[in-house]
């Protein structure tokens, strides 16, 4: 350790740093679908889910060794290196997390190292098979192979329970299913995304020679990745949280237990043979394949189709974002200080810009006006003619979005 450099410090670090963000921005993953279906609160669902992130962390180091020696050449990354692809990972997360996308943290950090590799280093220093192999192919499998275990799971559970007395008994043992299932991908969280920060302060490490090349992450880069993903989880994303439990689709508890079952089963596999899976891309996969799984269930494919769009620029803009930041970076010393004040006033402004619109645990379930409009939208299509049952949903409606004021004959001075 005589050769942890001031450089080295700063990228340990902004690698935490990115670890709290992944914590409060994937925390919609394990916990989303147990929070809209009421199985637990919001504020004890998300501290379950952060002891569990922390121990999941100490029982894998297979991803870690993935990215600390398989995707990139070691010989060619300086500790700046990593500290630029750091910057791209991080304000990706941000950002998607200001608008409420449930993206790929994972891939976030896989384009911003892969960006400031190649412009460190060209394009030879990245390993092209592992990364299709250990990095592209599951970030396209996993989702369906999530979400197509989910709707046969959830088709399955409906079956074997039509014509029982589903009642209390039933909906409560679903529910405490859940909660357990919920835990487990909470673990399996830890296992593949805390090794991820775990990978990466490893790779600066044996860059800036405090480590010897081929070594596994040391304890204390074990534990203190653990911590910041679990204090990033227990802080909440309760705007990813809010698309993944309600946006996206309506779960009843049968539902979020297959999802969660399935998930947690993809991620934990993926974990064992040393793939860098998103773990978001498997929850969402699970989610949507549990919401088509109910006969009359629905998904909401506005959501769906931007979430979409975000996982395919994920790679790309944190890789651009990476190269940039190496660029400045290799400027001297005084552009990696200039890439480090960028990275702290785009963030804090990303923090007031969240602000405006505050949502946490007291209202992460609160989507009325949604559903309102979705409701006479059902009522236009099975009763055109809006007899009977347009009243009722309309009043519904009335209560939940408030009228406009009534226009006046000549505009006000605020309208001008």
């Amino acid at each position: 350790m005589e050769n942890f450099s001031l450089i080295l410090a700063i990228v340990v670090v902004t690698a935490l740093a990115f670890d709290f963000t992944n914590g409060f921005h994937d925390t919609a993953n394990a916990m989303a679908t147990t929070i809209s279906t009421g199985a637990l609160r919001p504020k004890v669902a998300v501290a379950m889910s952060a002891v569990l992130n922390l121990v999941g962390a100490f029982l894998s180091v297979e991803v870690a060794n993935t990215i600390s020696k398989g995707l990139v050449d070691e010989s060619g990354i300086r500790p700046e290196v990593i500290f630029a692809a750091l910057v791209g990972a991080i304000l990706w997360n941000l950002l998607t997390w200001l608008v409420g996308l449930p993206s790929s943290s994972s891939h976030a950090l896989m384009g911003g190292l892969i960006g400031a590799t190649i412009a460190s280093a060209g394009t030879g220093a990245v390993h092209g098979d592992v990364l299709v192999t250990k990095v592209l192919l599951p970030a396209v499998a996993a989702p369906l192979v999530a979400g197509i275990a989910a709707m046969l799971a959830t088709r399955l559970s409906y079956t074997l329970g039509a014509g029982r007395a589903e009642g209390r008994a039933a909906e409560k043992g679903f529910r405490v299913g859940q909660i357990a299932s919920a835990g487990l991908v909470s673990l399996a969280h830890g296992t593949n995304d805390a090794q991820k920060t775990m990978g990466i302060i490893t790779l600066a490490l044996v860059a800036g020679g405090a480590v010897s090349p081929d070594s596994d992450p040391p304890v204390w880069v074990i534990l203190s990745a653990g911590l910041a993903i679990a204090l990033g989880t227990y802080l909440g994303g309760w705007r990813i949280i809010r698309t993944m439990g309600k946006g996206l689709t309506d779960l009843q508890p049968q539902q979020g237990f297959a999802a969660q079952t399935s998930a947690a089963t993809v991620i934990l596999a993926s974990s064992h043979l040393g793939f860098s899976l998103s773990t978001t891309h498997s929850v969402s996969g699970s989610v949507m394949g549990a919401g088509l799984g109910r006969k009359g269930g629905v998904v909401r494919w506005s959501t769906a189709t931007r979430m979409f769009v975000a996982w395919g620029l994920t790679l790309p803009a944190a890789a651009v974002v990476g190269a940039l930041a190496e660029y400045v970076t290799g400027l001297g010393d005084w552009g990696t200080a200039l890439v480090a004040v960028f990275l702290i006033a785009s963030s804090t402004a990303i923090w007031f810009v969240s602000r405006r619109e505050v949502i946490d645990h007291t209202n992460v379930n609160h989507v009325e006006d949604v559903k309102a409009v979705e409701d006479v939208k059902a009522v236009e299509d099975t009763d055109p003619a809006g007899a009977v049952t347009a009243g009722t949903v309309t009043d519904d409606l009335t209560a939940t979005i408030p009228s406009p004021p009534e226009a006046s004959a000549k505009p006000s001075a605020t309208a001008l």
